[in-house]
């Protein structure tokens, strides 16, 4: 249970602070469950800043869970394409696939089946059940932590189970106190739409996150809980919450090369089960990161001869814990390329494809008419 002060004066603050100063974001102009759902699954592990523009575009491309449910693989990944972690997108379409099939194409009320549907955890159907259904379901995502945390001065890390289990209860225990409350009114002339208390009281601790209790510069000042709050009130904010080291990066070396012949390139497509399943790239290796004569190292790896190379730079880029450098190089190809090096595909038609991010940049460098 959550200690003193109660969890009636903390959710009264947290609703009347969210009412007054909640960011018009597009996913808060709608009770739709389905954008709701897509929001949440393009927000996580990404900024809003970055999602908006693609749930927006998604949106109007697949406005319904139908409309998802039906779209081909290659559009389904060109829509998400940038967003990284792949296998949301391909969780949502069967997720999609599943409610038009055995509920009529409407999400489903209930907190257990949404748990039924492909990508959606306990954090995810509690937002989609409070967002849009107002139902008092917890979240407790990064945000959530980091401000239950600092708020109750919850020691150890956040992903140990006795600590996780705490966060889950206080997380309810909120929640249900909000549903007990005379429900707020959103201001005459607000986008803002509201299902009822549940639904702000969940948005309300993860805008609370992102904006005031952030992990770094803290703005207690403006914090509607500061006075409440045991970190803030013992000067160790920063020490909430206690989360895991991130492991040292690692660094790694590629080499990719951008092969045409007359109007079309070789590309290829990576295998499910793998890292950016189903996307599309040049024909690539990884070498030593000491490796000399770069490039012959790399066709070498491939399994390809080239000529006529040069140089299109370096592009730098992460994935998870990885620091890559990719070498890159224009070629042309001497006699047939291994089955496995690729496929030929007109420059006209490579826009159309979803390209991992690192090779998205190498295509709009080395082949920029396939953009127009």
């Amino acid at each position: 249970m959550v200690p003193p002060p109660s969890a009636r004066v903390l959710t009264r603050r947290l609703l009347t602070w969210f009412r007054a100063g909640a960011r018009d974001l597009p996913w808060r102009r709608t009770l739709d469950p389905y954008a709701i759902w897509i929001s949440e699954i393009m927000l996580q592990q990404t900024q809003v800043k970055t999602v908006i523009p693609y749930y927006d575009r998604w949106m109007k491309v697949l406005p319904d869970i139908t409309a998802l449910a039906n779209v081909s693989p290659e559009r389904l990944h060109k829509l998400w394409e940038g967003l990284g972690y792949y296998t949301r997108v391909r969780n949502l379409q069967q997720a999609a696939r599943l409610v038009v099939a055995q509920h009529g194409g409407k999400v489903p009320l209930e907190f257990d089946a949404l748990l039924e549907l492909p990508g959606i955890g306990r954090y995810t159907a509690g937002a989609i059940s409070s967002i849009a259904f107002n139902q008092p379901q917890p979240i407790v995502d990064g945000n959530v932590v980091r401000v239950l945390a600092r708020l109750f001065a919850i020691s150890g890390n956040p992903k140990d189970r006795r600590v996780n289990n705490r966060l889950w209860t206080l997380a309810t225990s909120l929640v249900e106190a909000a549903h007990a409350l005379k429900p707020i009114t959103v201001p005459s002339g607000s986008p803002l739409k509201l299902a009822g208390n549940c639904s702000a009281l969940n948005q309300a601790l993860m805008e609370l996150g992102a904006t005031v209790c952030t992990p770094t510069t803290p703005r207690c000042a403006a914090c509607p809980l500061r006075s409440c709050c045991s970190a803030h009130k013992s000067n160790r904010v920063q020490c909430y919450p206690d989360n895991d080291r991130r492991p040292r990066a690692t660094s790694r070396r590629f080499v990719a090369f951008v092969i045409r012949r007359g109007d079309r390139v070789l590309i290829r497509q990576r295998p499910a089960g793998v890292v950016n399943a189903h996307l599309w790239e040049f024909p690539n290796a990884e070498i030593a990161p000491d490796g000399t004569n770069v490039s012959a190292a790399g066709a070498k790896a491939i399994g390809i001869a080239t000529c006529d190379v040069r140089s299109l730079g370096v592009i730098k880029h992460s994935i998870t814990r990885y620091r890559i450098s990719m070498e890159c190089f224009a070629a042309t190809l001497r006699g047939r390329p291994p089955r496995d090096a690729g496929c030929w595909r007109p420059v006209d038609q490579l826009a159309q494809l979803a390209f991992t991010s690192a090779h998205q940049r190498l295509l709009a460098r080395a082949v920029p008419e396939s953009s127009g």
